[in-house]
């Protein structure tokens, strides 16, 4: 069967940028909501959950990018730094929607937040991890650090726990949604555990004779 050519590099740059536009629609969505007064209950504290929830998303699609490869074939490891980079680009406004629209700017109550509250505590976390992350997702620091730099974005399956415990922690009562991801990412941590046996298991069957066929030994 003849190899089918490889798509050019500027239709996968121009894929990619598709990709931070579509990614950062929802957040402009929950904007356009907030101020025209269309956001029920309180508007700040939902458009803060939103945007919360779509960082979640966003780490969970980029954690979901090698189990996919490795399971069903489809590479789309060139969309994974941008889908990490749109994470934490919802997380930081998560954040600044927090400390600009709810607190106001009052650091007191922002430090007494991040202290007293353990959810609060979590997040801060989470945020304080992705951001060495963020700064060295560039192929300057892939280079500059080496194997290193694989161990640093290990870092993603922490940040995605804290996240999904976060997301939990900030409701009276874990319902469905909460546990969806929570189950999400206990999944792909899992499937971290068990990679490389599966990876190994399957090279072996690959490299294995066919058997004959009954009846032809």
């Amino acid at each position: 069967m003849p190899r089918l050519p490889s798509l050019p590099k500027r239709y996968h740059s121009t894929s990619v940028w598709a990709l931070y536009g579509l990614g950062l629609l929802p957040a402009a969505y929950a904007f356009y909501l907030g101020a025209t007064g269309r956001l029920p209950g309180n508007p700040v504290k939902e458009f803060e959950h939103l945007l919360g929830l779509w960082a979640l998303r966003f780490l969970v699609a980029t954690l979901a990018i090698t189990p996919i490869r490795d399971l069903i074939g489809v590479n789309w490891l060139r969309y994974r730094r941008a889908l990490g980079l749109l994470a934490f680009y919802y997380v930081l406004m998560h954040f600044l929607a927090y400390m600009l629209l709810d607190q106001r700017l009052n650091i007191p109550a922002i430090v007494a937040d991040i202290a007293r509250r353990p959810f609060i505590t979590i997040g801060m976390a989470a945020l304080a991890m992705l951001i060495p992350l963020a700064l060295t997702s560039n192929n300057w620091s892939i280079r500059r650090l080496g194997p290193r730099w694989n161990k640093l974005h290990r870092l993603a399956y922490v940040i995605a726990a804290a996240g999904a415990v976060h997301f939990a922690m900030a409701v009276k009562v874990v319902g469905p949604e909460q546990m969806l991801y929570l189950g999400l990412v206990a999944v792909l941590l899992s499937w971290r555990l068990v990679r490389k046996p599966y990876l190994k298991r399957k090279r072996q069957m690959a490299g294995a004779p066919a058997r004959p066929a009954a009846g032809n030994a």
